[in-house]
C-alpha cells in the first residue's frame, strides 16, 4: 500500500507542479528567493524555483549582475553569528551546538541553490548560471564567494560516482554528434566528413562523460586514435589520406584531443578520471595495445620563449630543446609547471615521453608553440608513483631523451 500511495503522490505532484508552472508570479526575484527559502511544501517550492529560474533566463547582463550581487551580499553569512556559534560549540561541544555552528557557517545562498535544483532540468540552468557568473568575475571580483559556493555544490553533484562513461561513434544520435563538433576545443572539426573520419573508422574511438541531470549534454570528451607506434604529427594523425588500420593490428592508443564542454563546470575535475577509465577500458578491449600516450599541444611555449628573448624559428632540434626545457624546468611560484596541459597530465601520473617539432603546422599550432607538440605517456605501472612524486615534490617525470634535450638549452628560466 505504501508503494501505491507513493506512486499516486508522485503522479499528483507532477501534474500539480505542471499546473503551477503555468502560473505567473510578479514579485521581484529577490522576494521569490526569500519565499523559496521559507517554503515548506515541495510543490509550492518547485513552483517558486521554476519562477526564479525562468525570471533569471529573461534577464540581460546588467540584471544578472545585480542578481549575483544580491546573492553574494544578501544571502551570505553573518560573521558575528558564526563567532557566537563557534564559541558556544567550543564551550559545550554537543550535537546541537555543532549543528548550530554548521548552520551559521553555511551561506543561505547554498540552500537556495539546492532548492532551485529540485525541479526538472534545473541542474543545466544552474550550470549555465555559473558560466554567466564566471564571465563577470574578472570585472566583479567581489562575486568570488558566490562562485566558491557554486563550486562546492557542483563538486558534490558531479562527483565520479554520478558520471556515466559512454562511447560516441558515427552511429550516435545526431544531436550528440553536433555537440561534439561544437565543443571540440583542441583541433577544430571542419565538417561532418571530418567528424566521420574521427568517429567511423575501426582505429578511432571517442568517449565522453555524461551526468543523469544533464541529459545528452556531454561534460567532457576525449578522442582516441589507435596506431602503430607513437605519433609525432597531428596533421598526419588526422589526414584524410591516411591508411586506416585494423584495431587488432595496433599497439598504441593516442589521446589527441580532450575537450571540456561546459564552461559552468570550470574547475570541476573530470579529465583525470576520464583518461584513466578510458585507458582501463581500452586495455581490456585491446590487450595487444601496450602504450597509452597523448599528442598534446604546448599552449604557453611561444609566450614564454618570446618573454625570455628566445626564438622558435630555429632548426627542429633547437625547438625540441626549448620545448623540453619549458616543460621540465619552467615553473610557477608554487613549483608546478607553468604549462597548464603539462600540469594536467603530470598530475594524472603521466610522464613526458617525447617532444616533437613541426608536429602541428596549423595556424593555431604555430601561433601557440611554433608547431611543437608533446607525448605524455600513461604507463599503468608508474602512474601512482609519478602522481605522488608530482603532487608531493613537484617532480616532473620525463624520459631520458627529454631530460637531455632540456639540458641543451643555454638558459635556466625562472617561472612566473
Amino acid at each position: 500500500m505504501r508503494y501505491f500511495g507513493d506512486l499516486i503522490s508522485n503522479v499528483f505532484d507532477r501534474r500539480y507542479s505542471s499546473f503551477l508552472a503555468g502560473q505567473s508570479d510578479d514579485r521581484p526575484i529577490n522576494e521569490l528567493c526569500e519565499a523559496l527559502l521559507g517554503s515548506r511544501g515541495e510543490i509550492s517550492g518547485g513552483s517558486l524555483a521554476r519562477c526564479v529560474l525562468e525570471r533569471y533566463g529573461e534577464m540581460d547582463a546588467s540584471e544578472k549582475g545585480a542578481f549575483f550581487h544580491y546573492l553574494c551580499d544578501g544571502l551570505g553569512i553573518s560573521p558575528q553569528e558564526v563567532f557566537r556559534a563557534l564559541e558556544s560549540y567550543q564551550a559545550h561541544p554537543s550535537r546541537s551546538t555543532y549543528k548550530a555552528f554548521s548552520a551559521a557557517s553555511e551561506p543561505r545562498r547554498q540552500e537556495l541553490i539546492r532548492r532551485l535544483n529540485r525541479i526538472e532540468d534545473a541542474t543545466r540552468d544552474l550550470v549555465a548560471m555559473r558560466a554567466d557568473l564566471l564571465a563577470m568575475m574578472p570585472n566583479h571580483p567581489r562575486l568570488a564567494p558566490l562562485d566558491v559556493d557554486f563550486k562546492h555544490l557542483f563538486a558534490s553533484w558531479f562527483n565520479l560516482g554520478f558520471l556515466m562513461l559512454r562511447p560516441i561513434n558515427w552511429n550516435s544520435p545526431a544531436a550528440i554528434l553536433e555537440k561534439i563538433i561544437a565543443y571540440e576545443a583542441v583541433h577544430m572539426i571542419e565538417s561532418w566528413e571530418d567528424l566521420r573520419r574521427r568517429m567511423q573508422p575501426e582505429d578511432r574511438r571517442c568517449f565522453a562523460f555524461f551526468h543523469p541531470a544533464m541529459g545528452d549534454e556531454p561534460l567532457i570528451f576525449v578522442e582516441v586514435a589507435l596506431t602503430k607506434g607513437v605519433p609525432h604529427s597531428i596533421q598526419h594523425l588526422l589526414s584524410d589520406t591516411r591508411e586506416e588500420l585494423a584495431a587488432h593490428d595496433t599497439d598504441t592508443a593516442v589521446f589527441y584531443s580532450i575537450s571540456n564542454c561546459q564552461p559552468g563546470l570550470a574547475g570541476i575535475s573530470f579529465g583525470n578520471s576520464l583518461i584513466k577509465q578510458v585507458v582501463a577500458d581500452l586495455a581490456r578491449e585491446f590487450p595487444q595495445v601496450r602504450q597509452f600516450v597523448t599528442l598534446s599541444p604546448i599552449p604557453g611555449l611561444r609566450a614564454w620563449a618570446e618573454g625570455a628573448g628566445l626564438s622558435l624559428a630555429g632548426d627542429p632540434e633547437e625547438v625540441r630543446s626549448l620545448a623540453s626545457c619549458y616543460l621540465t624546468q619552467v615553473k610557477r611560484a608554487d613549483g608546478l609547471p607553468l604549462d597548464p596541459v603539462a600540469r594536467f597530465h603530470l598530475g594524472n601520473g603521466a610522464y613526458i615521453h617525447a617532444v616533437h617539432a613541426e608536429a602541428d603546422t596549423s595556424e593555431n599550432g604555430l601561433r601557440q608553440s611554433g608547431g611543437a607538440m608533446v607525448n605524455y605517456c600513461y604507463d599503468l605501472a608508474q602512474i601512482p608513483q609519478n602522481h605522488e612524486s608530482f603532487v608531493g615534490q613537484q617532480r616532473v617525470a620525463a624520459s631520458k631523451d627529454v631530460v637531455n634535450l632540456a639540458q641543451k638549452t643555454p638558459v635556466q628560466p625562472a617561472g612566473d
